[in-house]
This record gives C-alpha cells, structure tokens and sequence, in this order.
C-alpha cells in the first residue's frame, strides 16, 4: 500500500470524532511528488499529474485498484471497521441502530459457526427445487425467491412510470446469466474463454460441494451454461439499452399473462401481492425467449439452473469452502489474488444490507456539517454557470433553451446524508448469520414491493451516505453527493476553490450535465419521458453527441483494446459538460478572478490539476478488460485527457501546442454544454 494512503488512513481511523475533512496541519494540495515532469502536459495530462504516483503505487493483493473515486472506498471501508469493531463489542438494546449492525457484523465475523454448518443451510432451498415436478411448481419456487430478493430469471423492480413520474410502476427487465454481460457468452479470445471456464468451474465446485460427482457436476455446469448462453441470445447489448424509449414497454397484465403462459405472470404478482392491472416489460424479447425455453426445455434443467442459482446466490453466505470457489471465479474476472480480509468483507455486507443504519453511525462520527451548506453553495454556484452556458448556446432556439432552463432549476439537491433515515424492521441474532441474511433480503423485497402504486418518495436515497459516489437520477430530477465523496480530493474546506471546483465542482457539473446527456435529455423537469426539443434542436444535439462518440471510439487502453463511444456516450458527455460549467461557477468566484499562483501554479492550472486528482485510479488489467466491456464510465485516463482535448482554458493554462498528442485544433473541439 502507499505510503501516504497508509498514514491518510490511519489518523482518520485514529480520529474516532473527526470528519475526514479536518486536518491537524494545512494539507499541501498538489501532490509535487506524484507529478511526473518527463511527460509534457499536451501528451499525456492524466499521467503528467499521476504519473509517479502511478508507477510506484503497488495495488494490494486483496484489491482490484488503487486510487480515487470508487477505491476511495478502500479507506472509507476502514472507517466503517473501526464502528463495527466497537459496536459489535458491547451489548446494545434490542433492536436498537447499534445492536443490529453490531450483531449482523458479530454473526458474520463467527466463521467457526459458519463452517461447523457447512452447506446446511442452503439444502432446504435445493430440496424445494428438487422436488418440483412442473411448471406450477418452478413458477411457485421463483417467486419465493423474488420475496427474498433474489432475482435469478426474473428481474423486477418498481420505480417511477417512465411517463407518469407520480406513481411507482413494475418494470421487468432481462437477467438470468452468470457472466458479467452477454457477449461473454459469444465472444472467443483468450481473455473471454478464460472467464467462460473459470465460470463453468466455479459451477462444478458448487454442485461437487453439495454433493454431486465430478462427473455430475460437470455435465450440471454444462446444462446451465448452455441454458444461459440461449437466454443471452435474447438480451440486448448494453448500447441498445441506452435508447430509452425502445427499452419501456407499458403493457396490459391480462395481456402479458396470455402471452407468457409458461411464465404465468398473473400468479406470480399474485402470489407477490403486487396488485396492478399494467407493467412495463423493458425488453419483452427476453421474457419471449424465456416462455418459449420454460415450454421446449427439460424441467431437469430448469431445476439444475435454479440450483446454480441458488448457489451463486448465496455461496457468500456459506462456509469457507464457498466462498473461496466464489473468489476464484471473481479472481479471473478482476484479477484480484487475495481475498477479502473476514472484517472487510462483513463491512461490505453490513453497508448493502443495512446501509443506513451504519450510515447514521457513520455520519455522525466523521461527517463535517459545514461540509453540507459549503457544497449546496457549490451547487446553486453551478446551476448559475448552467444557466449562463445554456443562454450562449449557438445551436438550441429560445424555445428549447427556457425548457433547459426549467429543469435544471427543477432539480432536487440531496447532500450528505437523507433527511429521513430507513427503517429495517428486523429481528437481527448474534448466532444466526445465515438466517439474518435471509431476514434482511426479505425486508429488502417487502420495501421495494410496498412502493407499487403509491407516489415517489422524493426523500429516499439510492445509495448510503459512506459510500463514495455521486449519481443523477433522471425520473426524480434529483442529483445526490453522499457524505463519503464530501472530503479530499473532491471537496475539502480548507482548499482554495480551484482545488474545490476541479475536485467536487466537477462531479457537481457532471451530474448535473446527466440531466442533459443522451438518456437523461430524453425525460422532462418533472422526470416524465416526454420531447422537450424542438425537432431541429434534437437533431443537432444528437450530431454533436455522435462526435463524442467518434471520439472516444479512436482511445484505447491496454495498448489495443477501445472504449466503446457509444456505451459510454452519457458519461463522457457528462465528464465534458462537467468540466467548462466548473470552470465557469469557479470564475464567478474572487479566487477564480484571482492570479496568485499557489505552490507555483496559477489558479486555473490549480483547477486542472484537480481534474486529473480526482480520477487518480491504477487498476488490474483484467479488472480494467472487463471494466471497458460493461462499464458506462470511460477508464479514468480518459476521463482526463478526454474532456481537456476541448477545454480551451487548459490549452491556454498549460500552452498546449500543434504537435502534442492531445492537442485538438479548435474547430475539433467538441463542445455540447
């Protein structure tokens, strides 16, 4: 591990009543040492800034990456440690916030509990799938497992009516592979094929684990792969599903149920309790594919799928022998070669199944409040230079800019942590993991479920308050910035506001441009898909994000393998609109007027180093070929080098010149927002 990220974490761990945010001495904000001086700025500005840090930066055997962004995670997970290791120490009320993480964390950390049960308490889950003997009853079995939150060929969810933003609807969308995406399940070099036998194994080791043959549970693996492969036919590409209208398919239940009679969706909702006389089915070539295999297909192989199922589903939860079969898969897949330490992987647990409750936890020992206006300041700084960006506009009309205008004000700003905690109304047992696990999914089913037909719940949050993230949710008109991305290098209160701008200032435009990007521009300031544009305006937005592509299309990383342009288009018109409204909400500030050079860089200079800081990432190379295949983010060079190609002031800032490699002549750079 790095030195500096060493020490970083252990005084934050240190600080048990601290935010991350306060330093004892004033924090120097360039990294000099990480610069690298060998690599013009023009060339190459990710690994200018990154460069040394990069080289010398060893990533941990039990990680995929080291960094920023989502590897700030890493620090932030042992903060989180340090809570749980102190909650779980002590005896809390019943039911109290710290009783039920402290004895979640206590359940799962009691590994000689967990392996003296072995794979005991998944059988009666694989006896229910053995004993079924038709349609009936594997129908009957795939909708309690819906009511646990698991979600093997069905995928249900309810969220807002993608043209009714005031009321929850059910949305069915394709599943039912193993594989990160379905092209795996087609392509045939090295890397793929890899990952396609470390899969087939991994679902040998869990039959051969539960009692079958080598043999058997080879030939079991096979079933299931060849099932998922012909599911995966039926899936569209994940740049097919980034063109929202032909992904929302409102249709008629009795419809539905009459088309889809091996799937029976009238017995499943009913069975949910999930009342409703409509639904939207996202890919309905999906659930065709799936009717027509639950009718041609052996009940012997559906009930082997649903055993795969099972046990991929809850192998985590199951002694060691399981859980080091889930890593060797996950291991060919990311590159990782060391797992988890127990504490870590509880952690992660613990934050997905009852996030909120730790985040309470954690907010309160780490999170600054000041933090809280100080970046509501930066967001109505931002939507100010949204506005006078949209106003300038050479290629929208009036007509369209003044809608531009009404959703960008319309936009809610959630900071922090929510205004209203969630409640999980479970019963959680120091002796009973397994069982917790159970619970808590169940309660995970019950919430979601509950929202059908009723009005979003505009308070709500997607993700927990430590998580380091920000995301624009586009049927809300909402933008949200969890406590965990509030501290350096996005945001610290002591820095300078170049450093605040080109760190949190950034990730603020860039949500905020979401609204505005391929899909998000698709849906109305109340969330509703709905046409705002005129039809000329819509077109030429439309060229311009072809551009985009076209560009992001020719970079490569690992020397030969491309970014995909059109997978990635949301994202990089996000981190490209992101970056000149910063800049713009940073010159509406005295600093940003200001030319005093700090650590002997001017402010704008200032500005873009924190560009480049703030997506400081080294990953795997088999992490990072599996990120391009199926990540909507560019890789983080990119993410840098991409956006600054069209950032004038950076040519200006740094006097990028013809001849460098990321030097753009004028008319080349792209600009939307």
């Amino acid at each position: 591990m790095n030195y500096k990220i060493l020490v970083a974490l252990l005084t934050l761990a240190a600080c048990t009543s601290k935010s991350p945010n306060e330093n004892p001495e004033p924090r120097q904000f360039v990294d000099l040492a990480g610069l690298d001086s060998t690599i013009r700025p023009g060339d190459n500005f990710f690994m200018h800034v990154n460069g040394k840090w990069y080289n010398s930066v060893e990533i941990d055997a039990d990680q995929v990456g080291v960094g920023s962004y989502s590897f700030l995670n890493i620090p932030q997970k042992k903060l989180l440690e340090s809570i749980l290791t102190e909650v779980s120490a002590t005896q809390h009320p019943k039911g109290s916030i710290e009783q039920k993480v402290g004895d979640f964390y206590a359940s799962g950390m009691d590994t000689t509990a967990i392996n003296s049960r072995g794979a005991d308490p998944i059988k009666p889950i694989l006896t229910r799938i053995q004993d079924i003997q038709n349609l009936r009853d594997l129908q009957k079995f795939i909708t309690s497992e819906l009511g646990r939150n698991n979600q093997s060929v069905v995928s249900l969810r309810i969220s807002p009516d993608d043209q009714n933003s005031t009321i929850n609807i059910i949305h069915l969308s394709q599943t039912g592979l193993g594989l990160p995406d379905r092209d795996y399940y087609f392509k045939s070099d090295s890397s793929s094929l890899s990952i396609q036998n470390a899969y087939k194994n991994y679902l040998s080791t869990l039959f051969t684990l539960t009692g079958s043959s080598s043999t058997e549970a080879e030939q079991a693996a096979n079933s299931v792969y060849n099932l998922e492969k012909s599911l995966a036919e039926s899936h569209k590409t994940r740049i097919e599903r980034r063109i929202v209208k032909e992904n929302y398919h409102k249709v008629a239940l009795n419809d539905l149920n009459q088309k889809h009679e091996n799937i029976g969706w009238k017995d499943i909702l009913g069975e949910l309790k999930l009342t409703t006389d409509s639904l939207d089915i996202r890919q309905p070539a999906y659930y065709d594919k799936l009717n027509s295999l639950l009718g041609s297909q052996p009940l012997n192989d559906w009930k082997t799928y649903l055993k795969a199922h099972a046990l991929t589903s809850y192998a985590n939860f199951l002694s060691s022998d399981f859980e080091k079969a889930s890593f060797e898969y996950n291991k060919a897949v990311s590159g990782q070669s060391k797992p988890l330490t127990r504490a870590q992987q509880m952690v992660q647990q613990v934050d997905q199944q009852l996030g909120f409750d730790l985040g309470q936890l954690y907010v309160k020992r780490y999170f600054d409040e000041n933090a809280k206006q100080k970046v509501l300041d930066l967001v109505n700084n931002l939507q100010k230079a949204f506005e006078q960006r949209i106003n300038k506009l050479d290629w929208m009309s009036d007509s369209t800019k003044t809608q531009a205008k009404e959703k960008l004000y319309a936009i809610t700003k959630k900071i922090g942590y929510p205004d209203k905690w969630r409640e999980y109304p479970v019963e959680i047992e120091r002796d009973a993991y397994f069982e917790n696990v159970l619970q808590l999914k169940k309660d995970e089913a019950k919430y979601q479920f509950n929202k059908l037909g009723k009005t979003p719940d505009k308070t709500e949050w997607g993700t927990t308050p430590s998580t380091v993230t920000a995301y624009y949710n586009p049927s809300l008109n909402e933008i949200v910035f969890p406590a965990g991305i509030l501290q350096y290098p996005y945001f610290d209160p002591n820095a300078d506001d170049a450093i605040n701008y080109g760190g949190i200032g950034m990730v603020i435009g860039h949500e905020l441009t979401h609204a505005f990007d391929d899909q998000g521009a698709q849906f109305d300031k109340e969330g509703n898909l709905k046409n705002w544009w005129t039809k000329a305006d819509y077109e030429k937005f439309k060229d311009k994000t072809q551009l985009l592509i076209d560009r992001y299309d020719t970079f490569t990383v690992l020397d030969s393998v491309p970014v995909k342009g059109a997978m990635t288009i949301g994202e990089n018109t996000a981190d490209n609109g992101g970056i000149y409204i910063a800049y713009d909400a940073f010159k509406l500030t005295q600093q940003g007027q200001d030319t005093t050079r700090i650590d002997g860089f001017t402010p704008d200079q200032r500005f873009c180093y924190s560009i480049a800081r703030i997506w400081r990432v080294k990953t795997r190379d088999e992490y990072m070929r599996t990120y391009v295949n199926t990540n909507s983010h560019s890789p983080a060079m990119w993410r840098v080098n991409g956006p600054l190609m069209n950032f004038e002031p950076f040519y200006a800032a740094y006097g990028i010149q013809p001849g460098d490699a990321n030097y753009r002549a004028p008319e080349e750079r792209i600009k939307i927002w």
